[in-house]
């Protein structure tokens, strides 16, 4: 499935219907920034949230502390973030403008449902990502952890299809 469908043919004066080649690239040029820009906002937003839902400020546990833990799972859940935005970008269909609201929808719900299903899932497992966030040696529940957020946010995206 195309995110953007080909443009409308244009009538000639002799009954035949041409597209020129300007008119779809310029068009498949402004559906691939529109989708670039939206995706790279939602994995922006996607940042946030997940800097919400794991304990301490992300960028200075990875930034300054260096911390392989937070690293490994905010990693994780961006590409799981990514995954779902793919899936709704693939999935959108019909035309730009429709698709875009379509991918910033399913995007958005596929962000919320991700990052709650990581928090349920750390509780259930008895995992504290609070208790390995301190630790500065990669500890082996945060791959575990890692794993599953993107398997979650490969359950999410294959939701949205």
């Amino acid at each position: 499935m195309s995110p953007t469908p080909l443009p409308s043919p244009l009538p000639t004066t002799t009954g035949v219907v041409t597209t020129s080649l300007a008119e779809v690239l310029g068009r498949g040029a402004l559906a691939i920034a529109s989708y670039a820009a939206l995706g790279v906002i939602l994995l922006v937003i996607g940042f946030y949230v997940l800097d919400m839902a794991i304990p301490g400020k992300l960028s200075q546990l990875i930034k300054v502390d260096r911390n392989p833990n937070a690293t490994l799972l905010t990693g994780s859940g961006l590409a799981a973030v990514g995954l779902i935005v793919s899936v709704s970008i693939w999935s959108s269909g019909g035309a730009l403008h429709e698709g875009l609201l379509a991918t910033l929808v399913f995007g958005l719900v596929g962000i919320a449902v991700q990052t709650v299903a990581m928090v349920v899932f750390d509780k259930v497992a008895g995992i504290s990502v609070r208790e390995l966030v301190k630790e500065s040696d990669l500890q082996p529940g945060t791959r575990l952890l890692a794993v599953t957020h993107l398997v979650i946010g490969l359950i999410t995206a294959a939701a949205v299809i």
